[in-house]
Protein backbone atom coordinates (compact mmCIF):
# COMPACT_ATOMS: atom_id res chain seq x y z
CA UNK A 1 0.00 0.00 0.00
CA UNK A 2 1.16 3.97 -0.49
CA UNK A 3 -0.13 5.33 2.38
CA UNK A 4 0.10 9.37 3.47
CA UNK A 5 0.46 9.76 7.14
CA UNK A 6 -0.20 13.56 8.22
CA UNK A 7 0.91 14.51 11.93
CA UNK A 8 2.45 16.90 14.52
CA UNK A 9 5.60 16.62 14.38
CA UNK A 10 6.83 17.08 17.86
CA UNK A 11 7.31 15.10 21.02
CA UNK A 12 3.74 14.57 21.48
CA UNK A 13 2.61 11.23 21.85
CA UNK A 14 0.13 11.64 18.64
CA UNK A 15 3.32 12.57 16.44
CA UNK A 16 5.43 9.71 18.32
CA UNK A 17 2.53 6.84 17.40
CA UNK A 18 2.28 8.17 14.19
CA UNK A 19 5.92 8.39 13.30
CA UNK A 20 6.57 4.80 14.69
CA UNK A 21 3.72 3.36 13.07
CA UNK A 22 5.04 4.34 9.86
CA UNK A 23 8.20 3.52 9.85
CA UNK A 24 6.86 -0.18 11.03
CA UNK A 25 5.06 0.32 8.03
CA UNK A 26 7.81 0.75 6.00
CA UNK A 27 9.82 -2.08 7.17
CA UNK A 28 6.25 -4.29 6.55
CA UNK A 29 6.47 -3.42 2.57
CA UNK A 30 4.37 -0.31 2.10
CA UNK A 31 5.48 2.93 0.51
CA UNK A 32 4.94 5.51 3.68
CA UNK A 33 4.60 9.57 2.80
CA UNK A 34 5.04 11.68 5.72
CA UNK A 35 3.00 15.20 5.32
CA UNK A 36 3.81 17.91 7.80
CA UNK A 37 5.06 21.30 8.60
CA UNK A 38 8.42 19.87 10.03
CA UNK A 39 10.60 16.60 9.91
CA UNK A 40 8.62 14.44 12.54
CA UNK A 41 11.20 13.67 15.87
CA UNK A 42 11.48 10.30 15.33
CA UNK A 43 12.59 10.39 12.11
CA UNK A 44 16.28 11.38 12.10
CA UNK A 45 17.44 9.00 9.38
CA UNK A 46 17.17 7.70 6.39
CA UNK A 47 14.57 4.77 5.84
CA UNK A 48 13.37 2.51 3.15
CA UNK A 49 10.15 2.80 2.05
CA UNK A 50 10.05 5.82 3.98
CA UNK A 51 9.22 9.62 2.18
CA UNK A 52 8.97 12.88 3.76
CA UNK A 53 6.88 16.54 2.35
CA UNK A 54 7.44 19.91 3.89
CA UNK A 55 4.28 21.53 4.01
CA UNK A 56 5.21 25.78 3.62
CA UNK A 57 2.94 27.82 4.24
CA UNK A 58 2.55 30.70 2.04
CA UNK A 59 3.55 33.93 3.86
CA UNK A 60 1.73 36.89 1.90
CA UNK A 61 1.30 40.11 3.49
CA UNK A 62 -2.57 40.02 3.17
CA UNK A 63 -2.61 37.41 5.77
CA UNK A 64 -1.84 37.77 9.70
CA UNK A 65 -0.98 34.29 10.54
CA UNK A 66 -0.07 31.82 7.59
CA UNK A 67 -2.79 29.85 6.16
CA UNK A 68 -1.14 26.64 7.59
CA UNK A 69 -4.52 24.34 6.75
CA UNK A 70 -4.60 26.01 3.68
CA UNK A 71 -1.24 25.16 2.80
CA UNK A 72 -1.57 21.22 3.65
CA UNK A 73 -4.61 20.97 2.02
CA UNK A 74 -2.87 21.84 -1.43
CA UNK A 75 0.36 19.59 -0.32
CA UNK A 76 -2.34 16.34 0.24
CA UNK A 77 -3.74 16.84 -3.15
CA UNK A 78 -0.14 17.05 -4.57
CA UNK A 79 1.00 13.89 -3.03
CA UNK A 80 -1.91 11.79 -3.19
CA UNK A 81 -2.27 12.64 -7.18
CA UNK A 82 1.46 12.32 -7.98
CA UNK A 83 2.30 9.70 -5.75
CA UNK A 84 -0.61 7.68 -6.29
CA UNK A 85 -1.36 7.22 -2.46
CA UNK A 86 -3.79 4.38 -1.36
CA UNK A 87 -5.32 6.55 1.73
CA UNK A 88 -4.29 8.86 4.06
CA UNK A 89 -4.38 8.24 7.72
CA UNK A 90 -4.24 11.34 9.74
CA UNK A 91 -3.06 11.53 13.52
CA UNK A 92 -5.20 14.42 15.78
CA UNK A 93 -8.56 15.74 14.68
CA UNK A 94 -7.69 19.30 14.55
CA UNK A 95 -7.03 20.40 12.40
CA UNK A 96 -5.57 17.31 9.96
CA UNK A 97 -9.23 15.51 10.06
CA UNK A 98 -10.93 18.61 8.65
CA UNK A 99 -8.26 19.25 6.22
CA UNK A 100 -8.36 15.98 4.74
CA UNK A 101 -11.67 16.35 4.46
CA UNK A 102 -11.19 19.38 2.29
CA UNK A 103 -8.24 17.63 0.16
CA UNK A 104 -10.56 14.68 -0.33
CA UNK A 105 -13.12 16.96 -2.33
CA UNK A 106 -10.82 18.58 -4.22
CA UNK A 107 -9.23 15.24 -5.37
CA UNK A 108 -12.93 13.69 -6.52
CA UNK A 109 -13.41 16.52 -9.32
CA UNK A 110 -10.09 14.93 -10.92
CA UNK A 111 -12.00 11.92 -10.64
CA UNK A 112 -9.89 10.66 -7.65
CA UNK A 113 -11.02 9.00 -4.85
CA UNK A 114 -9.00 8.97 -1.14
CA UNK A 115 -10.14 7.57 1.92
CA UNK A 116 -8.97 8.70 5.00
CA UNK A 117 -9.07 7.50 8.43
CA UNK A 118 -8.47 9.58 11.20
CA UNK A 119 -7.06 8.58 14.41
CA UNK A 120 -7.87 10.32 17.84
CA UNK A 121 -5.38 10.54 20.43
CA UNK A 122 -7.07 12.33 23.70
CA UNK A 123 -6.54 16.18 23.58
CA UNK A 124 -8.16 16.33 20.62
CA UNK A 125 -11.02 15.16 21.95
CA UNK A 126 -10.83 15.57 25.75
CA UNK A 127 -9.49 19.08 25.52
CA UNK A 128 -9.67 21.25 22.05
CA UNK A 129 -12.34 19.63 21.14
CA UNK A 130 -14.94 20.62 24.00
CA UNK A 131 -13.94 24.46 22.91
CA UNK A 132 -17.36 25.47 21.23
CA UNK A 133 -14.88 27.11 18.64
CA UNK A 134 -13.40 23.63 17.50
CA UNK A 135 -16.39 21.21 18.48
CA UNK A 136 -18.85 21.71 15.43
CA UNK A 137 -15.42 21.14 13.16
CA UNK A 138 -14.21 17.83 15.31
CA UNK A 139 -17.73 16.62 14.90
CA UNK A 140 -18.15 17.05 11.66
CA UNK A 141 -14.71 15.80 10.25
CA UNK A 142 -14.70 12.72 12.36
CA UNK A 143 -18.14 11.80 10.69
CA UNK A 144 -16.58 12.38 7.38
CA UNK A 145 -13.77 10.06 7.63
CA UNK A 146 -13.89 6.81 6.48
CA UNK A 147 -12.45 5.42 9.37
CA UNK A 148 -11.96 6.23 12.92
CA UNK A 149 -9.65 4.82 15.56
CA UNK A 150 -9.25 5.92 19.30
CA UNK A 151 -5.95 4.52 21.49
CA UNK A 152 -8.04 3.53 24.59
CA UNK A 153 -11.45 2.23 25.09
CA UNK A 154 -11.92 5.70 27.54
CA UNK A 155 -10.90 8.04 24.55
CA UNK A 156 -14.04 5.77 22.24
CA UNK A 157 -16.29 6.38 25.10
CA UNK A 158 -15.68 10.34 25.84
CA UNK A 159 -15.76 10.91 22.44
CA UNK A 160 -19.15 9.32 21.48
CA UNK A 161 -20.21 10.54 25.12
CA UNK A 162 -19.30 14.53 23.80
CA UNK A 163 -19.94 14.43 20.45
CA UNK A 164 -22.99 13.14 18.18
CA UNK A 165 -20.75 10.64 15.92
CA UNK A 166 -22.56 8.47 13.76
CA UNK A 167 -19.31 6.66 12.91
CA UNK A 168 -17.74 3.21 14.40
CA UNK A 169 -14.50 4.30 16.22
CA UNK A 170 -12.02 0.96 16.40
CA UNK A 171 -9.82 0.86 19.52
CA UNK A 172 -6.46 0.36 18.35
CA UNK A 173 -4.07 0.65 21.36
CA UNK A 174 -0.51 2.88 20.97
CA UNK A 175 2.02 0.27 21.08
CA UNK A 176 6.34 0.12 21.62
CA UNK A 177 8.78 -1.12 19.69
CA UNK A 178 10.59 -3.48 22.13
CA UNK A 179 13.66 -3.43 19.14
CA UNK A 180 14.05 0.07 20.58
CA UNK A 181 12.70 0.22 24.17
CA UNK A 182 14.24 -2.42 26.14
CA UNK A 183 16.45 -3.36 29.13
CA UNK A 184 19.78 -2.46 28.41
CA UNK A 185 22.86 -2.53 30.31
CA UNK A 186 23.95 1.51 31.14
CA UNK A 187 25.60 0.78 34.64
CA UNK A 188 28.28 3.91 33.15
CA UNK A 189 25.51 6.12 32.45
CA UNK A 190 23.51 5.70 35.80
CA UNK A 191 27.15 5.98 37.70
CA UNK A 192 27.20 9.74 35.92
CA UNK A 193 24.00 11.15 36.99
CA UNK A 194 23.58 8.70 40.55
CA UNK A 195 27.55 8.23 41.51
CA UNK A 196 26.59 7.23 44.66
CA UNK A 197 23.56 4.82 44.03
CA UNK A 198 20.93 6.89 44.57
CA UNK A 199 17.34 5.69 42.98
CA UNK A 200 16.34 7.50 40.25
CA UNK A 201 12.63 8.59 39.01
CA UNK A 202 12.08 9.86 35.49
CA UNK A 203 9.31 11.50 33.84
CA UNK A 204 8.91 12.32 30.20
CA UNK A 205 6.34 15.16 28.70
CA UNK A 206 5.90 18.47 26.81
CA UNK A 207 5.49 20.17 30.18
CA UNK A 208 1.97 21.58 29.67
CA UNK A 209 -0.02 22.57 32.53
CA UNK A 210 -2.59 19.14 31.81
CA UNK A 211 0.72 16.99 32.80
CA UNK A 212 0.55 17.96 36.27
CA UNK A 213 4.69 17.92 36.72
CA UNK A 214 4.70 20.31 39.74
CA UNK A 215 2.87 17.22 41.53
CA UNK A 216 5.86 15.36 41.18
CA UNK A 217 8.51 17.80 42.22
CA UNK A 218 6.52 18.15 45.37
CA UNK A 219 6.00 14.57 46.02
CA UNK A 220 10.17 13.82 45.34
CA UNK A 221 10.82 16.58 48.00
CA UNK A 222 8.87 14.00 50.25
CA UNK A 223 10.94 11.18 48.70
CA UNK A 224 14.20 12.45 49.68
CA UNK A 225 13.01 12.42 53.39
CA UNK A 226 13.30 8.86 53.08
CA UNK A 227 15.63 7.39 50.01
CA UNK A 228 18.42 9.14 47.98
CA UNK A 229 17.01 9.88 44.85
CA UNK A 230 17.97 11.75 41.45
CA UNK A 231 14.94 13.07 39.54
CA UNK A 232 15.39 13.39 35.69
CA UNK A 233 12.71 15.47 34.26
CA UNK A 234 12.89 14.58 30.14
CA UNK A 235 11.16 17.13 27.59
CA UNK A 236 10.38 20.97 27.83
CA UNK A 237 7.25 23.09 27.80
CA UNK A 238 5.68 26.19 28.99
CA UNK A 239 5.88 24.93 32.28
CA UNK A 240 9.61 24.57 33.09
CA UNK A 241 10.63 28.11 34.03
CA UNK A 242 7.74 27.20 37.15
CA UNK A 243 9.71 23.68 37.96
CA UNK A 244 12.76 25.12 37.61
CA UNK A 245 11.86 27.98 40.53
CA UNK A 246 9.76 25.49 42.27
CA UNK A 247 12.87 23.31 42.78
CA UNK A 248 14.94 26.19 43.88
CA UNK A 249 12.39 27.38 46.82
CA UNK A 250 12.24 23.68 47.72
CA UNK A 251 15.86 23.71 47.91
CA UNK A 252 15.97 20.07 45.17
CA UNK A 253 17.86 21.71 42.59
CA UNK A 254 20.76 19.13 43.09
CA UNK A 255 18.99 16.35 42.92
CA UNK A 256 16.66 17.48 40.00
CA UNK A 257 17.99 17.31 36.39
CA UNK A 258 16.33 19.20 33.49
CA UNK A 259 17.40 17.25 30.58
CA UNK A 260 15.17 18.76 28.14
CA UNK A 261 13.99 17.36 24.82
CA UNK A 262 16.09 13.83 24.36
CA UNK A 263 15.62 11.31 21.10
CA UNK A 264 17.18 8.36 23.02
CA UNK A 265 14.49 8.36 26.09
CA UNK A 266 15.47 4.31 25.61
CA UNK A 267 18.90 5.35 27.16
CA UNK A 268 17.46 7.16 30.28
CA UNK A 269 14.32 4.51 31.18
CA UNK A 270 16.82 1.82 31.22
CA UNK A 271 18.62 3.77 33.88
CA UNK A 272 15.45 4.62 35.99
CA UNK A 273 13.96 2.98 38.67
CA UNK A 274 10.40 4.64 38.65
CA UNK A 275 8.49 6.45 36.44
CA UNK A 276 5.62 9.23 37.20
CA UNK A 277 2.54 10.30 34.94
CA UNK A 278 0.26 12.35 37.23
CA UNK A 279 -1.65 13.97 34.44
CA UNK A 280 -5.05 15.69 35.02
CA UNK A 281 -5.87 14.01 31.13
CA UNK A 282 -4.55 10.93 29.00
CA UNK A 283 -5.83 9.53 26.93
CA UNK A 284 -3.23 6.47 26.87
CA UNK A 285 0.16 7.21 28.56
CA UNK A 286 2.74 5.95 26.01
CA UNK A 287 5.55 7.60 27.57
CA UNK A 288 4.01 5.15 30.50
CA UNK A 289 4.39 2.21 28.03
CA UNK A 290 7.82 2.68 26.67
CA UNK A 291 9.06 3.20 30.50
CA UNK A 292 6.99 -0.26 31.20
CA UNK A 293 8.47 -2.05 28.48
CA UNK A 294 12.28 -0.75 29.73
CA UNK A 295 11.44 -2.65 33.44
CA UNK A 296 10.17 0.60 34.44
CA UNK A 297 7.09 0.49 37.15
CA UNK A 298 4.91 3.35 37.24
CA UNK A 299 3.38 5.69 39.14
CA UNK A 300 0.71 7.37 37.68
CA UNK A 301 -2.97 9.07 37.74
CA UNK A 302 -6.27 7.19 37.77
CA UNK A 303 -7.26 9.51 34.49
CA UNK A 304 -8.69 8.49 31.38
CA UNK A 305 -6.98 5.67 29.68
CA UNK A 306 -3.94 4.65 32.49
CA UNK A 307 -6.30 2.57 34.37
CA UNK A 308 -6.57 0.88 31.03
CA UNK A 309 -2.17 0.65 30.63
CA UNK A 310 -1.06 0.55 34.21
CA UNK A 311 -2.57 -2.31 36.84
CA UNK A 312 -2.59 -1.17 40.13
CA UNK A 313 -0.56 -3.52 42.58
CA UNK A 314 1.10 -5.06 39.65
CA UNK A 315 2.86 -2.84 37.08
CA UNK A 316 2.78 0.12 39.09
CA UNK A 317 0.43 2.26 41.11
CA UNK A 318 -2.39 4.41 40.36
CA UNK A 319 -3.39 7.26 42.68
CA UNK A 320 -5.79 10.14 42.46
CA UNK A 321 -5.03 13.27 40.58
CA UNK A 322 -2.92 15.46 42.71
CA UNK A 323 -2.80 13.55 45.54
CA UNK A 324 1.24 14.19 45.92
CA UNK A 325 1.22 12.13 49.43
CA UNK A 326 -0.15 9.06 47.90
CA UNK A 327 2.71 9.52 45.15
CA UNK A 328 5.57 10.17 47.42
CA UNK A 329 4.23 6.93 49.98
CA UNK A 330 3.80 5.12 46.61
CA UNK A 331 7.39 5.74 44.90
CA UNK A 332 9.04 5.46 48.99
CA UNK A 333 7.06 1.77 49.10
CA UNK A 334 8.97 0.50 46.05
CA UNK A 335 12.40 2.09 46.09
CA UNK A 336 13.18 0.63 49.87
CA UNK A 337 11.61 -2.96 49.08
CA UNK A 338 14.37 -4.07 46.23
CA UNK A 339 12.18 -7.58 46.10
CA UNK A 340 9.00 -5.86 45.39
CA UNK A 341 10.82 -3.39 42.89
CA UNK A 342 12.24 -6.45 41.09
CA UNK A 343 8.70 -7.97 41.05
CA UNK A 344 7.17 -4.84 39.35
CA UNK A 345 9.64 -4.64 37.07
CA UNK A 346 9.28 -8.28 35.87
CA UNK A 347 5.12 -7.25 35.79
CA UNK A 348 5.74 -4.23 33.49
CA UNK A 349 7.75 -5.72 31.20
CA UNK A 350 5.02 -8.61 31.19
CA UNK A 351 2.44 -6.60 30.39
CA UNK A 352 3.86 -4.15 28.01
CA UNK A 353 4.34 -7.42 25.80
CA UNK A 354 0.40 -6.94 25.10
CA UNK A 355 1.21 -3.75 23.21
CA UNK A 356 4.07 -5.14 20.99
CA UNK A 357 4.41 -3.47 17.80
CA UNK A 358 4.29 -6.71 16.02
CA UNK A 359 0.86 -7.35 17.53
CA UNK A 360 -0.74 -4.24 17.04
CA UNK A 361 0.65 -2.61 13.29
CA UNK A 362 -0.99 -5.74 11.74
CA UNK A 363 -4.49 -4.13 13.37
CA UNK A 364 -3.90 -1.24 11.32
CA UNK A 365 -3.36 -3.31 8.14
CA UNK A 366 -6.25 -4.91 8.46
CA UNK A 367 -7.75 -1.91 9.08
CA UNK A 368 -6.47 -0.18 6.09
CA UNK A 369 -7.74 -3.25 3.99
CA UNK A 370 -11.64 -3.30 5.44
CA UNK A 371 -11.38 0.99 4.65
CA UNK A 372 -10.32 0.45 1.25
CA UNK A 373 -12.34 -2.56 0.59
CA UNK A 374 -15.32 -0.62 1.66
CA UNK A 375 -14.41 2.33 -0.27
CA UNK A 376 -14.36 0.52 -3.25
CA UNK A 377 -17.89 -1.22 -3.09
CA UNK A 378 -18.83 2.76 -2.43
CA UNK A 379 -17.35 3.46 -5.51
CA UNK A 380 -19.02 0.88 -7.29
CA UNK A 381 -22.45 1.69 -5.56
Amino acid sequence: MKIGIVCYPTFGGSGVLATELGLGLAKRGHQVHFITYSRPVRLGSFHENVFYHEVDPADYPLFEFPPYESSLASELVDVVKFEQLDLLHVHYAIPHASVAYMAKKILLQSGIYIPVITTLHGTDITLVGHDKTFAPVVEFSINKSDGVTAVSNYLKDVTYEHFNITKDIRVIYNFVDFNRFKKTNKGHFKKAIAPNGEKIITHVSNFRKVKRVEDIVYAFKKVLEKVPAKLLLIGDGPERTNLERLCRQQGTCQDVRFLGKQEAIEELLAISDVFMLPSGSESFGLAALEAMACEVPVISSDIGGLPELNVDGKTGFICKVGDIDDYADKAIKLLTNEALLDEFRVNALNHAKKYDLEILLPQYESYYTEILEGSRLEKLA
